[in-house]
């Protein structure tokens, strides 16, 4: 885990694509579930945010 927390610190590609690859899933999963309409409401907006964020992410150092 020192590992993963260490690469986020020193702004590894590797850390931050995760982390922008979960947040696209968990703005995916938000769009799709039909209960809580807060949820769906910022689901674009999350997953906007991962994808504009692995974009830039992508063009870290390994």
């Amino acid at each position: 885990m020192s590992g993963f927390l260490d690469g986020l610190l020193r702004l590894r590609r590797g850390p931050w694509e995760m982390v922008a690859t979960v947040l696209i899933a968990v703005g995916v999963v938000m769009l799709m579930q039909p209960y809580v309409m807060w949820l769906y409401t910022y689901s674009f907006i999350v997953t906007l945010v991962g994808t504009v964020m692995f974009i830039v992410v992508s063009h870290f150092p390994e």
